[in-house]
C-alpha cells in the first residue's frame, strides 16, 4: 500500500488538553519522558481526524520540538514499539493473538473469520479501508483465549461465528461491548465460578 506523508501536523484542542495533563507529571528537565504518551496522542488524533490511527513523520518532528528532543530520538522510540503505526491503517485495527494459549483455543478459526468477513489478510488493509489485520504476540488475556484486540478494546472467548458477528457489527458502524463474548467474568470457568461461591460463612 503506497501512501503520502502529510507535510503539516498541529495538535488539536483535545490533544492539547491531554498534553497539558501528561506534561504536568514530569519535571521540566525530564519532559522528554512524555514521548510515549505524546505518540499515543498523535495516533489517536490522526484516528479522529482521518479515520486512520497512525504516526506520520511530521508529527514526530512536532513532538521533538515540544519536548526539546532531537527528532531522531522520537523516531527511535516510535519505530521500536509495535503499538505505534508507522503507516496508515484501516478504520479498525484487528490485532489477533497467535501465541500458544490462543492457538490452542481456536485463534485459527478467528483468523479465518477475519479473512472471510473482513476480507483482509495479515499485514493488509481491506479494499474498503475498514480493517487492517495484524498477528501479534501475547496480549496478556490468555485466560479468555482466543483474543482479538480491535483498536483499544479486547474481545475474548471468540470462535468463528462470534468473530464474524463482531466484524459485521463494526461494518454497520456499531460499537460492540468489549470483553468475553460468552459473558465469562475475569478468570472464572465457562458457566460461572465453581468455588468460593458462598462468601457468607459462619
Amino acid at each position: 500500500m503506497s501512501f503520502a506523508q502529510p507535510t503539516h501536523f498541529a495538535f488539536d484542542e483535545s490533544s492539547e488538553a491531554e498534553i497539558a495533563k501528561i506534561l504536568a507529571k514530569y519535571p521540566e528537565a525530564k519532559k522528554a519522558s512524555g514521548v510515549i504518551p505524546l505518540l499515543y496522542v498523535v495516533q489517536r488524533q490522526m484516528g479522529r481526524g482521518t479515520g486512520s490511527a497512525w504516526v506520520p513523520k511530521v508529527a514526530m518532528d512536532v513532538i521533538a520540538e515540544r519536548l526539546g528532543m532531537a527528532p531522531i530520538r522520537v523516531y527511535e522510540v516510535a519505530t521500536f514499539y509495535f503499538m505505534f503505526n508507522m503507516k496508515p491503517i484501516g478504520r479498525h485495527h484487528l490485532q489477533l493473538c497467535g501465541t500458544t494459549p490462543c492457538m490452542l483455543r481456536g485463534s485459527d478459526d478467528v483468523m479465518r473469520a477475519c479473512h472471510d468477513a473482513a476480507h483482509v489478510h495479515v499485514g493488509q488493509t481491506s479494499e474498503d479501508g475498514l480493517f487492517t489485520l495484524t498477528e501479534v504476540e501475547c496480549l496478556g488475556a490468555c485466560v479468555n483465549a482466543p483474543v482479538l484486540q480491535v483498536d483499544d478494546d479486547y474481545f475474548e472467548d471468540l470462535d468463528y461465528d462470534r468473530t464474524v458477528a463482531l466484524i459485521e457489527a463494526l461494518k454497520r458502524g456499531e460499537k460492540p461491548t468489549p470483553g468475553s463474548s460468552i459473558g465469562r467474568q475475569t478468570s472464572a470457568p465457562e458457566g460461572g465460578p465453581l468455588t468460593l461461591i458462598d462468601v457468607g460463612g459462619e
